[in-house]
């Protein structure tokens, strides 16, 4: 059966039928879903209900795959990040922001399958910060051309969140030691497109190192509001089994926490990246 793609919104976001992502698939089929990432951001794929293993397998096509140094993984996989929220681990992830942008090299994608969805709600939205850089004036992006950002893993995941446990708090501050503020151009290029596009996010980016304290958070307060714009973004209603695959160089993503008391348990397989620039 041959791939068959449509669009959903017109920023970002396209579904692809005519694809079993628990197969080994032929090198042919990861070159055109690489060329639709591209093209699309963020894919959707439904029912398909891959295990850990073939999740892990169908990310590693696209490249050597992150273990995530705070958030719980699966014991006999780390590369598949568990993120099983429910009122005992509350969600954090409702911002907007960039995956592991206080990396040098932050990903290249992310893979999510749906595992336990609650009644309702738990929606996912993306925006597409190409199409957010390409909205803005030309002054304003001769003005942001050339700026560099802060990045840290300690804006997104807070010490006393990781606290209470002395093994989770141990590995919490390995990460930090490990991590330290990087610093990442406000407006990326990205490396096959070539489409410009912002590269600062509301869960990691602390500051904008050229302006003062004061214009840096003024500049960025407007930037981070601009991707919730509606029409820049994708809003995916998940079914169990659902899979969403996008390119973490040009896109935010935002869960929804609307669901508490209920449960929503998610598997995600990250794609590293390399350097912005």
């Amino acid at each position: 059966m041959a791939i068959q793609v449509r669009r959903v919104a017109r920023a970002l976001g396209a579904v692809v039928e005519g694809l079993d992502l628990r197969q080994e698939l032929p090198e042919s089929d990861i070159e055109q879903l690489g060329k639709l990432l591209v093209e699309h951001q963020v894919l959707f794929f439904r029912d398909q209900p891959v295990t850990p293993q073939q999740q892990a397998r169908f990310a590693a096509r696209f490249g050597t795959l992150h273990i995530h140094p705070i958030y719980p993984v699966l014991p006999e996989l780390p590369e598949i990040m568990l993120i099983d929220t429910h009122p005992g681990f509350l969600p954090d992830n409702d911002n907007w922001h960039t995956d592991v942008t206080f990396s040098t090299t932050p990903p290249l994608a992310g893979i999510l399958a749906a595992k336990q969805l609650p009644a309702t709600g738990g929606d996912t939205l993306w925006s597409s910060s190409s199409a957010l850089y390409e909205s803005l004036s030309e002054p304003m992006k001769r003005f942001l051309e050339g700026l560099t950002a802060q990045h840290s893993v300690a804006k997104s995941f807070p010490a006393e969140r990781w606290a209470n446990d002395p093994a989770t708090k141990a590995r919490y501050e390995r990460a930090v030691a490990k991590h330290p503020p990087v610093t990442h151009p406000v407006v990326r290029t990205h490396p096959v497109s070539g489409r410009k596009g912002l590269f600062v996010n509301e869960g990691f980016t602390t500051h904008i190192h050229e302006l003062s304290p004061g214009e840096s958070q003024a500049v960025l307060a407007f930037l981070f509001a601009q991707a919730g714009r509606p029409e820049l973004t994708v809003r995916w209603n998940w079914k169990v089994n659902d899979i969403a695959f996008w390119d973490n160089r040009v896109t935010q993503h935002y869960a929804i926490a609307d669901y508490l008391p209920e449960r929503r348990t998610m598997h995600r397989a990250t794609v590293n990246g390399d350097k912005p620039y």
